[in-house]
């Protein structure tokens, strides 16, 4: 299993999402220090209930526990768009 299908393995597991759409963006991000590592740059929108009731701070702070093990050398970077299903339905 490649790192995206993992990442995307890891969080259909917690969060049941009702969408979840991740980009991989490391090849825009070529000779910068963080692609040195070896880390990838993703972009991630993930629609789900879990995120009921919390703020944004804590919508990001699910997804780093959820990929807690693969932000140390896996993930250099990863932009995030955490929405409900409401908010999402408000933004079609």
């Amino acid at each position: 299993m490649n790192r995206p299908e993992r990442i995307h393995a890891l969080l259909q597991a917690v969060f049941d999402p009702i969408e979840c759409r991740l980009e991989d963006e490391s090849h825009l991000h070529a000779g910068h220090a963080g692609a040195a590592s070896g880390g990838g740059h993703y972009q991630l929108t993930l629609v789900s209930a879990r995120f009921l009731g919390l703020s944004k701070v804590g919508r990001h702070r699910l997804v780093y526990d959820c990929l807690r093990e693969m932000m140390k050398k896996e993930i250099h970077a990863l932009a995030m768009t955490l929405l409900t299903p409401d908010e999402a339905q408000a933004l079609r």
